[in-house]
């Protein structure tokens, strides 16, 4: 449980699999402290990501995004470079053509078939995605009637043992955050978040009641709602976060994030050593940004 919860419940695989040399220490604790804060703005993410955009994108009554340089809901199904330029065709027959490319796509969708490359990627290219890792982490949110669990200060974590590794096994609680919620959520990872992406949620609610029963006793209500994320599923995700995995180089890494000709490739898991989260996609930007900005001004000189 405790080998579970220190690397599986953070890079969402296990040990046996994960490059300890690129994971320990993790670069987060290490730049930013080892308290842990549980975000419980409601604004989410989301609200960083409008924040940034403010600057240089007009927003209708500050709060939607109507400036007609953003295209929504359209979904890339092939990128095309030329000596021109690059030409993006999308899943409803759009063409948009541009100088230069940013592609920022999670490491599960460049391991699919989703997006095509005219011409194909180099061979140094294909390798460094597809050896690279993206894990699925799964937390599965329930909520009661009642709340029947302890809770205030050191009770937000509440774990079980099963002879399954990762079994239901990390549980919290959001009654610090949000008293009178009555929600309790489970973290499953790697080959749990797929078994229970392949089955129904009423199938999930089932399992996950038997184990609070369990932990618990059987005299605990029934949950009313449950939620289970399907990141795996999703073709606009196909995972989570991204893992160095074991004998992955420092040198394919940087073949992960170099550009092929006038795409460039950015996004969390082309950060050396943030990947997997929200700041190694905001650094990682910012870079890639940087990157365009000195390639256009070179071009226009």
């Amino acid at each position: 449980m405790i080998d579970f919860f220190t690397f599986d419940g953070e890079q969402a695989e296990a040990p046996r699999v994960t490059s300890l040399k690129h994971v320990i220490p993790m670069a987060e604790l290490h730049d930013y402290g080892e308290n842990s804060y549980f975000v419980a703005d409601d604004r989410g993410f989301e609200s960083l990501v409008h924040l940034l955009a403010k600057q240089f994108l007009s927003y209708d009554s500050n709060v939607f995004v109507n400036d007609p340089r953003v295209k929504f809901n359209q979904v890339v199904r092939e990128i095309k470079q030329s000596k021109g330029g690059v030409t993006v065709k999308t899943e409803d027959g759009k063409r948009y053509e541009a100088k230069t490319l940013i592609l920022s796509p999670s490491l599960g969708v460049l391991q699919s078939e989703l997006i095509a490359f005219r011409p194909t990627l180099p061979m140094w290219k294909k390798r460094a995605i597809s050896e690279f890792s993206i894990g699925i982490y799964t937390k599965i949110f329930l909520k009661f009637p009642t709340k029947f669990w302890p809770a205030g200060n050191g009770t937000e974590f509440f774990l079980y043992v099963h002879e399954i590794r990762g079994y239901y096994a990390i549980w919290q609680h959001l009654e610090n955050e949000y008293p009178g919620s009555n929600v309790m959520f489970v973290t499953v990872a790697d080959d749990e978040s797929i078994r229970v992406e392949q089955q129904s949620d009423e199938k999930t609610k089932a399992e996950a009641m038997e184990v609070l029963r369990k932990m618990f006793g059987n005299k605990i209500p029934e949950a009313t709602h449950i939620m289970v994320p399907k990141w795996k599923s999703d073709r606009f995700y196909q995972g989570c976060f991204t893992n160095w995995p074991v004998g992955y180089p420092q040198k394919r890494h940087y073949q992960l994030r170099t550009r092929v000709g006038k795409i460039y490739f950015t996004g969390e898991h082309t950060h050396p050593r943030l990947f997997g989260y929200a700041d190694g996609a905001f650094f990682a930007g910012g870079d890639t940004a940087k990157q365009v900005i000195n390639y256009l001004n070179k071009k226009t000189c």
